[in-house]
């Protein structure tokens, strides 16, 4: 079993910053790809971007490119999201997952935390 844990979210103003962290526990990180989904109020659950085991590949839903960035440190099991110049259509709850394989699917991750809300107003 894994259990995941988000923090850091909370409201900003547009143009503004966040960080969000996801600490693992119950197996060993390293073997596990990460990602992050959000979820809006009445829309479905979204891919936002995700990170291989390694931490050498990731990929990035388009409108996020170049404005989130994910990272992971395999010595503290804790995956993060960096968050720039967010948008009032960023607002939603965002979910780390983790899973065997390095995937923009959700279904293919195992592993999922409570989330956390990030609201961005304008």
């Amino acid at each position: 079993q894994v259990q995941l844990v988000e923090s850091g979210g909370g409201l900003v103003q547009a143009g503004g910053s966040l960080r969000l962290s996801c600490a693992a526990s119950g197996r060993t990180f390293a073997s596990l790809a990460m990602g992050w989904f959000r979820q809006a109020p009445g829309k479905e659950r979204e891919f936002v971007t995700a990170i291989s085991r390694s931490g050498s590949t990731t990929s990035y839903r388009d409108s996020v490119k170049g404005r989130f960035t994910i990272s992971r440190d395999n010595a503290k099991n804790t995956v993060y999201l960096q968050m720039n110049n967010l948008k009032p259509e960023d607002t939603a709850v965002y979910y780390c997952a983790a899973g065997p394989g390095y995937t923009a699917v959700a279904r293919m991750y195992n592993y999922w935390g409570q989330g956390t809300q990030v609201t961005v107003s304008s």
